[in-house]
Order: C-alpha cells, then structure tokens, then sequence
C-alpha cells in the first residue's frame, strides 16, 4: 500500500504547475547609432584599459586597488551571504531528515501501587518531512533567490568598474595637480626674481613705486595660488589611498601628465551594452527575482501538502532498544490550505506585483542612463579634444604676447600694465590647458566605464590574485 501512495506522490509533484508568469526580458528600444560616430575606434573593450596609458606606476596602483580595495570586498562578501540565502530556500525542495536520542528516568507513583516506582526509558528517532511543491512556490523562490545571487554578482562587478574608473580618474586629477602646482611655483620663481630686480630699480629711482607695487602684486599672486594647490594634492592623495584599501598618506609618481597617452576609443553598438555592463546586468536579475516572487506569491492561495514520518526504537530498557518490538513509527500527509486571511493574501500578491513593475521600471532606466553616458562621454572627449587643440595655440601665443611685452617695456615703448596682463593671461592659460588635459582624460575613462565589456572580467580576475603576482 505504501510503495503505490510514494509513486503518486511522486507523479503529482512531477506533473505540479508553476503559478505565476514565467520571465521574458522586456522588449528594448535601443538607438540605432551612437550620436556621435568615431571612425578611429577599435575593439578594445575586452582589454585591461588603463594600460594603454603607458604609466607603469598606474598599473601597480590598479593591481593593487583590485586586491584591496574594502568596498570590494564587502561586495565580495555579500556575494557569499546571497550564495547561502540561495542554498537555504533551494534546501526546501529536498526531505529534511533528522535523528535524535533520548535517554530518560523517571520516577512515578501510581493509584494502588505499593510504592513508587522508578524506570529508565531510551528512545531513539529518525523524521524526515518534506513539502511536496505541487504549485512551484519553493520552486519560484529557489528562482528568486537566484537571480538575487547573480545580481549580487553583477552588484560586484559594477564596483569593480567604477574602481577602476576611480583610480585612473584620481591618478590622472593628481597628475594634473601636479603639473598646475608646477606652473605654480615656476611662475612665482620667475616673478620674484624679477620683483627682486624691480625693487634694486625702484631704488636707484629707475621706476616708480607704482609699478613695484604692480610688480609685487604679480608675484604676490603667483604665491597665492601655490597653497590652494598643495592642498588639493594631498587631499588628492588621501583619496587615492583609500580606493587602495590603505590608510591617507602620499602616492608614489610615475609619468607626467604630458606624458601620458590617451587610450583609444573602444567600439561597439548600443546594443551590446545590455550585455556589457554590470549595472544593467543586476537590473535583469533584479526583474527576475521580482518576477519570480509574483509566483511564490498567487502559490500561497493554494493548498500545501506536506510528507511527514517517523522511525525509531523506544524502550524501558537499553539492552532490548533496537529489538524488533520496540520499533515505532508513523507518517502522515497534512494538507493545510487558506480559508479566510482578510485580505492578507491579496495584498502580498499586490505587493509582489508592484515590486516587479519596479524593477521593470529601474531596467528600462538603467538601460536609458547607460545610453546617455555613453553618448555624454563620446561627446566630451570630441569636443574636449578640439578646446585642447585650441588652447595649445592659445598658450603659444600668450608666450609670444609675454615675450614681447617685456622686450618693448625693457626698451620704453610701453607701460608695466602691457606686462601684467601679458603674463596674466599666459599664467591662467597654462593652468587652463593642463585643466582641460585632465578633463579629456576623465572623458576616455568615463567612456571605458559607459561602455563596459570584457575589461571588467580581466579586473575580476585581478582582484582574485594574491599580492606580488
């Protein structure tokens, strides 16, 4: 008799129906064309970017960045605890079986007995229960909890991308810094030795004291600007420590910012970035789950059944436990369904719903977001590039306006006003073009993050290698 109830049981759970919808990914307009083509792109999404730099400093400090950063690793280790949530819900859809034993005296005294008397009892257990998943709501969840597993995941990766777009993106600002305190302090250099003549003239009456104090005020502003820089420096470092998972303190060099080479501008469709990149990825999953859990949800209207047994021995003695008398057991089949839950039913399942209109909502924005950055950073290095262009003239032409100011108020032919604005204008233009340097760089390590890709996976890889390899 049991041998034929197991096999229906069995066919039963085999032929159960998922309730809830099945996940499909929603349909996505996606532009035909980035807004603004790059004839020069190559496919170079699959590589580890920041090497095209050519800054071998910038690689060590990347390397290390993947190892240690702590924000990664607190990614890395939410990962895990979604892994065991996923195990957990997987686990109902096995028997879970367990074992117990009981050893027990008692002393008792009973109507018309003599006296009271004292036994031993022993008893000895194996249960086992196990919900039959007839309407899939463990099977909905197992699905669910999944999905959050890799959008855990995906949650990992997209801070990997943003690392690594952190650090080239600190490096570089540092880089940049450096290079404006060294205009900085170059111009103050040459400012106050010529404030040092000025005075030796101003002195033999040469001049008036108007123009040593114009000159004065020059390299009193030259100085001005050194501390503001110094500040940003190492505030800059500070920074850039931290993204390394070590406490605030300097940051070795290597190439200057005009050393540096500008990576080249990865290829690719707009379509492939609902493949490549993290964020939009976890978005999916993030769908799925939701989805999922409308099923687990509308599950919980239907009647649960369950499998339960029991085996074992019990006995007022040791020695005859595990005799064939003393065997016990039992099993049964509950079956326990929803009546009347006052609208508590409904309201999960509208709850589960509109959780998932969420999430379809934050995929759809996601994969808008990723579009306009793209094209935002397309953007930014084309017209970027052609301002740098623009100022490169603009800084070679002030130095030849600066020159010549000088030469003609040297010989009387002009005021000391000529002079000032002369090298005004050259001090601010400098510091301007290796802003603008900065920012183009920004822009292409703005573009590598839009896009995503393969780099990410290489970067993964890095931060699972132990330090010195």
């Amino acid at each position: 008799m049991r041998k034929p109830l197991l096999i229906s049981l069995l066919a039963l759970l085999v032929s159960g129906c998922m309730i809830g919808p099945d996940y499909f990914r929603p349909a996505v307009e996606t532009p035909p064309a980035w807004r603004l083509s790059e004839q020069n792109a190559k496919d170079l999404a699959n590589t580890t970017w920041w090497e095209q730099f050519g800054d071998p400093v910038l690689n060590d400090l990347m390397a290390t960045a993947l190892r240690e950063n702590k924000d990664l690793k607190i990614a890395a280790a939410r990962v895990e605890e979604f892994a065991g949530n996923y195990g957990i819900v997987r686990s109902g859809l096995y028997p879970q079986v367990g074992a117990g034993y009981e050893p027990g005296r008692q002393r008792n005294t009973l109507p018309g007995a003599a006296g009271p008397s004292t036994y031993n009892s022993y008893q000895v257990v194996l249960n086992a229960a196990w919900e039959i998943d007839i309407w899939g709501r463990i099977r909905r969840q197992t699905e669910a909890a999944n999905a959050q597993l890799l959008a855990s995941e995906e949650g990992r990766r997209g801070i990997i991308l943003s690392l690594v777009g952190s650090v080239a993106g600190s490096y570089i600002n540092l880089r940049a810094l450096d290079r404006q305190l060294e205009i900085a302090r170059e111009t103050a250099k040459s400012r106050g030795e010529s404030y040092e003549i000025f005075k030796l003239r101003f002195e033999g009456g040469v001049i008036s004291q108007l123009e040593l104090s114009q000159n004065k005020s020059q390299y009193e502003e030259a100085l001005a600007s050194i501390p503001p820089l110094e500040k940003a420096i190492a505030q800059q470092e500070n920074g850039l420590s931290v993204l390394l998972g070590r406490n605030p303190g300097p940051i070795v060099r290597g190439k200057n910012i005009d050393q540096l080479v500008l990576p080249m501008i990865p290829a690719g469709l707009p379509s492939d970035l609902l493949e490549r990149r993290p964020d939009i990825r976890r978005a999916e999953q993030n769908l799925i789950a939701a989805n999922a859990l409308i099923g687990a949800a509308k599950a919980a209207y239907y009647p649960t059944i369950s499998l339960t047994g029991l085996f074992g021995y019990a006995s007022l003695s040791l020695g005859n436990l595990f005799n064939s008398a003393s065997k016990v057991w039992q099993y049964s089949a509950p079956v326990s369904m929803p009546i009347f839950t006052g609208g508590a039913l409904a309201g999960q399942v509208q709850v589960a719903e509109a959780t998932q209109q969420q999430a379809l909502f934050e995929y759809q924005k996601a994969i808008q977001e990723a579009f306009r950055e793209v094209n935002d950073a397309l953007v930014n290095q084309d017209r970027t590039g052609a301002q740098l262009v623009a100022q490169k003239s603009q800084v070679k032409s002030l130095e030849l306006y600066a020159e010549t100011a000088r030469l003609r108020y040297d010989n009387g032919y002009t005021s000391y006003i000529e002079v000032l604005d002369a090298e005004r204008s050259l001090f601010n233009a400098q510091l301007q073009y290796t802003q603008t340097q900065q920012t183009q760089f920004q822009a292409m390590t703005n573009l590598y993050k839009a896009m995503g890709g393969g780099w990410v996976a290489e970067a993964e890889k890095m931060s699972a290698q132990p330090a010195g390899k």
